[in-house]
């Protein structure tokens, strides 16, 4: 190659692209803020050299991006992909790096754009690695919903999650009263990993809740996932529904006073039909629906039709309208599970009730209590139990 002349030398400098050490290194042109002078020509002559730690278009995800200038010192650093999602980051103490407070995400296009105290800039590109598998959540309940008092804040995902504490760690809560509350680890009832975050005693009517999960990035051992979440909820009235299977009776407090109480027929005591005790949360309004006893593990003892249904656990305990049962409400626990009442009381019982209230079931003849992953059971675990089952504890 010809050497070049001192002419040529004094052209603007042109951004070169070279592998060192498995990074991408660009010489910036760096141009003086102000008019010309010696401190700016002995800048440019210095040639400073911008490093990427991810390179390539199989670049690691799940690292966040650092930018090194090799002589002088950072201003800012932008790292956008191509819809113009940014990750934020911070330039040291001493201007010389820029690290990405997020980490890449799979199979993501990034642009990087570095710009040094002296106002030369430069550029790079990279790509990271598809990933094997992606990892997706459900998360309950519903964005701008507004639940009862007993509902926690609850995220299913799609494939396992062994990496725990990493995925814990990027999810946020904020409450508008300062709510003291914890993650716990749980099985779904289907088998699936699931973090439920419950207050330490039931929410105060009025709260707002939201959650930012920042998970886009983030190796569950399971899968990547590759975008965050977000939701939000408002807690509604202050209601809970006392099931006594003793009096036979199941009663409506809203605020702390008795509404109404409605006489009841429960599971029958002692074998697979009992009711389940301790605390379970009202998880959906069903209406009308098909009830069939094989579908619960108990034969072909019933196929029902079922008005105003309400759905208490996964396995199948509900509160609902049973006619059939008349003779025994307010004085014999003869159903198959579920919390009977007239078809009045039932109607009346739906209309009032909340997604999020809690039923507290007492009395002697239930089989115990659910599993946390039941439906919403942690409501029958200690707080200090329950904190145990954060991943970061």
């Amino acid at each position: 190659m010809t050497p070049q002349s001192s002419s040529s030398r004094r052209r603007p400098l042109r951004t070169r692209h070279a592998a060192t050490a498995g990074l991408a290194v660009l010489a910036a042109a760096l141009t003086a803020c102000s008019g010309g002078g010696a401190s700016g020509a002995d800048k440019a002559a210095e040639k400073p050299e911008i490093s990427v730690n991810l390179s390539g278009q199989q670049a690691r995800a799940g690292e966040p991006v650092k930018v090194s200038l090799a002589d002088g010192k950072l201003k800012q650093v932008t790292v956008a992909d191509a819809k113009g999602g940014k990750l934020s980051g911070k330039v040291s103490a001493n201007g010389s790096t820029w690290t990405s407070q997020r980490k890449a995400a799979p199979g993501t296009s990034y642009e990087v754009e570095a710009v040094t105290d002296q106002g030369g800039s430069a550029k790079a590109s990279f790509k990271t690695a598809a990933p094997d598998q992606v990892n997706k959540v459900t998360l309950t309940p519903g964005k701008s919903s507004t639940v009862g008092i007993g509902q926690p804040l609850s995220i299913t995902f799609d494939h396992p999650v062994k990496n725990k504490a990493a995925v814990e760690k990027q999810l946020k809560v904020t409450t508008s009263n300062g709510t003291t509350g914890s993650w716990g680890w749980i099985k779904n009832y289907d088998g699936k990993d699931r973090v439920d975050w419950r207050p330490k005693e039931y929410w105060k009517s009025g709260t707002k809740v939201k959650l930012d999960a920042r998970l886009n990035g983030i190796d569950s051992g399971g899968g990547w996932f590759v975008r965050d979440y977000a939701t939000g909820f408002t807690v509604g009235r202050s209601q809970i529904v006392k099931v006594n299977l003793d009096t036979k009776t199941a009663t409506l407090l809203r605020d702390g006073k008795a509404v109404r109480s409605l006489p009841m027929s429960a599971g029958t005591p002692g074998g697979e039909k009992a009711s389940w005790g301790g605390t379970s949360v009202l998880m959906s309004k069903e209406g009308t629906i098909n009830m069939r006893s094989e579908t619960v593990g108990l034969g072909d003892s019933y196929d029902k039709m079922v008005d105003y249904s309400m759905r208490l656990t996964w396995s199948g305990m509900y509160a609902h309208a049973a006619p059939w049962n008349a003779s025994y409400f307010g004085n014999t626990n003869h159903s198959s599970g579920c919390v009977g009442m007239s078809d009045g009381d039932a109607g009346w019982l739906y209309g009032q009730a909340q997604i999020g209230d809690p039923f507290e079931v007492t009395g002697s003849g239930s089989k115990g209590a659910p599993d946390p992953g039941n439906g919403y059971g942690e409501w029958n675990i200690s707080w200090s139990d329950w904190q145990a089952k954060s991943a970061l504890r």
